[in-house]
């Protein structure tokens, strides 16, 4: 398929109902935005109906499939036959599983964990997968198991993306590449606290619009967290994946984050180019009274502004998201209109719709779109990776010896070997058909440079970039990564 091939409003704007049984919506709610989404939660087919309303007045329909704690239990015919109903309304944004990281979606008395593969990780994907091979069967859009985006051990979405994709990977390669290939898409819940800001115009990247001077129709606008310049100024080298002593978990808490995650991780793993992303909740959360600020970075937000940002956001994944973003279903209904409608309802029915315009992208390609930034695979230097690098290189900057690394994180050199180095030009003598990793430790004034020297002559290979200032800082990151038998951030 081709991401415009994808049969949606094109409208970004989203609304997640309020809850199972809830029929008939009060669809006034969804027009007076002018939405473009709605986030059903069906528990049967109370929504079938309401669903064909939907269509018919350009709202398209995602349908969660309401389990309960059903752990990794696989489908069963009650679901086909809720799914098939659906689908003969016209449905086809499906999801199955919610959240598998918090212990609400399992049977009483589970704990989730990454690390417990038998339990959860394997039965998971092994029953997504048939899922989703049915939901493709008829005509259906698959979403990927949306995670809460928790930093925190043993709940971490990163964490948990990753064992998913790399089981996928060893086990059911073929069978997940064509899924990709055939109407699958990542199902996100981006709540993006106050990572979010404007900026003056002409004041550059740092001059930051106070609360009450945004507008969310004029330009200056920032959604792109942890990677926007204010992130990067306090935090250098920060990305979804980590990469820094601030995030030895990762830092999912964006609004394209764990899309961008899953996109590069596809596009390592199983040669995909753009897969759709719908956040099917989230959004900047409709506090009614007071200041917040979860992040003190990040201006504040208050009732005031808080239209003017949710706005914005719309328009921004409109005009300026990756072509992959497809949208968000704000967290929800009753939260938005109850006991009033909050002022962002009606901001968004006073501003015309920005339409995503979708290009003719092959999902499975020869590049990969991560941000603004489309990248050839190259067919030089050392290959794509397949599963795991067939070489680790560690690179030290300017001014660190081989014997200091060894001195400070010699825990993590015995557990992984990496071929420990100040040469890069070492990375020359690996074929096309084997395949790299590099880490990179440096001091923030120098990870531009060796991140683009790395990056440039070796664009298959993968970045583990690692910015600390002192050797304490650096040893702890190694034995983190020790702790938790995890090679790279």
């Amino acid at each position: 398929m081709q991401l415009d091939d994808y049969q949606w409003s094109r409208n970004p704007r989203g609304m997640h109902v309020m809850s199972i049984f809830q029929t008939p919506l009060p669809i006034e709610r969804y027009t007076a935005m002018r939405a473009g989404w709605c986030k059903i939660i069906a528990a049967g087919f109370e929504y079938v109906d309401d669903c064909a309303t939907l269509l018919s007045l350009g709202i398209t329909p995602v349908v969660r499939l309401y389990l309960g704690r059903w752990g990794a239990a696989p489908m069963n015919l009650f679901w086909r036959d809720v799914m098939l109903a659906f689908r003969s309304v016209g449905v086809r944004w499906f999801e199955f599983y919610n959240e598998p990281n918090l212990d609400v979606e399992w049977p009483m008395g589970t704990d989730p964990d990454w690390r417990n593969f038998d339990g959860m990780i394997k039965p998971l994907m092994d029953n997504w997968l048939t899922w989703a091979e049915f939901t493709v069967s008829i005509g259906g859009y698959p979403g990927f198991i949306p995670l809460a985006e928790s930093d925190n051990l043993p709940y971490a979405a990163v964490r948990w993306m990753d064992e998913f994709l790399n089981y996928l990977h060893r086990a059911h390669k073929e069978r997940f590449r064509a899924v990709l290939a055939n109407g699958a898409y990542c199902a996100t819940h981006p709540y993006i606290l106050n990572h979010f800001y404007q900026t003056v115009p002409g004041g550059g990247p740092f001059a930051l619009r106070r609360p009450e001077e945004q507008r969310a129709d004029e330009p200056g606008w920032h959604f792109e967290y942890p990677y926007d310049p204010v992130c990067q100024r306090s935090d250098p080298g920060r990305t979804v994946y980590g990469g820094t002593a601030q995030t030895p978990n990762g830092d999912p808490v964006g609004l394209i984050a764990m899309g961008r995650m899953f996109n590069e991780r596809c596009a390592m793993l199983f040669g995909s180019q753009a897969i759709p992303v719908v956040g099917t909740e989230g959004g900047i959360w409709p506090f009614r009274n007071g200041v917040f600020q979860q992040d003190t970075r990040y201006p504040p937000y208050t009732e005031q502004n808080h239209p003017e940002a949710t706005a914005a956001m719309f328009k921004w994944i409109a005009e300026q998201a990756p072509p992959w973003f497809f949208g968000l279903a704000l967290w929800k209904e009753d939260e938005y209109y109850a006991p009033d409608a909050v002022r962002a309802i009606g901001r968004m029915g006073e501003l015309p719709v920005v339409a995503k315009a979708v290009p003719a992208l092959d999902t499975m390609g020869t590049t990969v779109v991560i941000a603004d930034d489309v990248r050839p695979l190259a067919s030089y230097g050392p290959g794509p990776i397949q599963g795991t690098a067939t070489y680790h290189f560690l690179l030290l900057a300017q001014g660190l010896e081989s014997s200091w690394f060894f001195d400070t994180a010699r825990a993590y050199w015995d557990t992984f070997r990496p071929i420990v180095t100040t040469d890069l030009s070492l990375i020359d003598f690996v074929s096309f058909q084997e395949s790299v990793a590099i880490t990179i430790i440096s001091p923030p004034d120098l990870m531009p440079t060796l991140s683009l020297a790395a990056a440039i002559p070796y664009p298959n290979a993968y970045l583990d970039l690692i910015t600390a200032t002192d050797s304490d800082e650096i040893a702890r990151i190694f034995s983190e990564r020790v702790a938790v038998n995890r090679r790279f951030g």
